[in-house]
């Protein structure tokens, strides 16, 4: 546990701001994550995720957030940065929807902010862990911030507040069955 994480305090009354991450192999981070929007918004909220990998997409999650209200979602990606052969273009992207996180952590106008898929982005080397923990470790002290994404960094690890890693057991991808609307999408 990082110093810092170690000082906080959650007096009553108080909102302590985490820092969340959902990492692993497994399926459900995002999902997680979006439970937790859910929940959120439901005791009046203001949330915002901010997607690295999703980009124009036509998938579930952007429908529900705007039925609900007070629930943002910006996706900022290209798709599958494993399937692309442009790394420079890749990380560009990828730094451009990073200040987006920051800025969205400076503005200090939501509750919650969700970085989906972020841990990919620093596992694949397009951003540097150093400046995504900076900005953490700056965050208004009321914020909580949810990280998602396989291979989380181990600094990453040592500052948040709550780390849960989804294990894959079984999958329905290794018999034929992809992804779908409603589901995965």
């Amino acid at each position: 546990m990082s110093e810092s994480s170690a000082k906080k305090k959650n007096p009553k009354g108080r909102r302590v701001g985490l820092v969340i991450v959902h990492t692993g192999n497994g399926k459900g981070k995002t999902t997680a994550a979006i439970g937790t929007a859910f929940r959120a918004v439901g005791v009046g909220f203001k949330v915002k995720m901010i997607q690295f990998i999703k980009g124009s997409w036509d998938y579930g999650e952007l429908h529900s957030a705007q039925k609900l209200g007070n629930f943002e979602i910006v996706p900022m990606g290209e798709g599958f940065t494993w399937e692309t052969k442009n790394r420079d273009r890749d990380t560009a992207v990828a730094w451009k929807t990073w200040e987006a996180c920051r800025a969205a952590i400076e503005e200090n106008r939501h509750d919650l902010l969700i970085f989906d898929e972020i841990n990919n982005a620093i596992q694949y080397g397009y951003l540097d862990i150093s400046v995504v923990i900076d900005a953490l470790e700056k965050k208004p002290p009321e914020m909580h911030v949810i990280l998602t994404g396989r291979d989380a960094h181990p600094d990453l690890i040592d500052v948040a507040d709550l780390v849960t890693e989804m294990r894959e057991i079984k999958h329905p991808f290794h018999r034929g069955i992809y992804a779908q609307r409603g589901i995965e999408y």
